[in-house]
């Protein structure tokens, strides 16, 4: 399985690019965020899906791992494939996705085609337990205040609400931004 390409991209269509990896290029469906930084002649690298059926292989790419995951927990509940859940990326980004999982918001997925308000329901009622809610932490305390996107990005790994709440308090600085605390906190976690 093909599980990350970095090269250069040599092909960009509307919905995937073409990475050229050391001579061999490799057929990538992505989301606008990828598209967005994707520009003939220029590096690239990717976290890939695989995903494997009889008849075809195809790669989806994310520029972060935690893009990945989310997507993984998507493709995890039933009747969701990769193609409705890299559509469901294609509307939103990670932490839209997630708020609208924990806020129970089937209207965020309203625009996703071939996604209807059932398995709307169901993403949301399969996944809200992974990302849970920022509501049974206690953020009160200076060291955790305005970490409620980290919190809800380590749910999604299934971390306790325990070991969020110390990882956040040995890492956060001052001024640090959320993705250097996920970062921080994660490698803390030892994954």
């Amino acid at each position: 399985m093909i599980g990350h390409l970095n090269g250069e991209v040599i092909f960009k269509e509307s919905n995937s690019i073409i990475l050229d990896v050391k001579g061999v290029g490799y057929k990538v469906l992505a989301a606008s965020d990828v598209l967005a930084k994707a520009h003939k002649g220029s590096p690239l690298e990717l976290f890939i899906y695989t995903h494997v059926r009889e008849d075809n292989i195809s790669l989806f790419g994310f520029l972060e791992a935690q893009d990945l995951k989310l997507f993984e927990n998507l493709i995890g509940v039933s009747g969701i494939g990769p193609k409705t859940a890299m559509n469901i990326f294609s509307i939103g980004n990670k932490d839209q996705i997630i708020s609208a999982i924990v806020k129970a918001d089937t209207s965020f997925f309203k625009a996703v085609p071939r996604l209807g308000q059932k398995n709307a329901q169901k993403i949301i009622i399969e996944l809200k337990s992974k990302f849970g809610s920022v509501a049974d932490l206690d953020l009160s305390g200076d060291d955790l205040s305005g970490n409620e996107e980290a919190v809800i990005a380590l749910k999604g790994f299934g971390f306790t609400t325990k070991e969020i709440h110390d990882a956040i308090k040995s890492v956060k600085k001052e001024g640090q931004k959320v993705e250097e605390t996920i970062r921080l906190a994660l490698k803390y976690l030892g994954r």
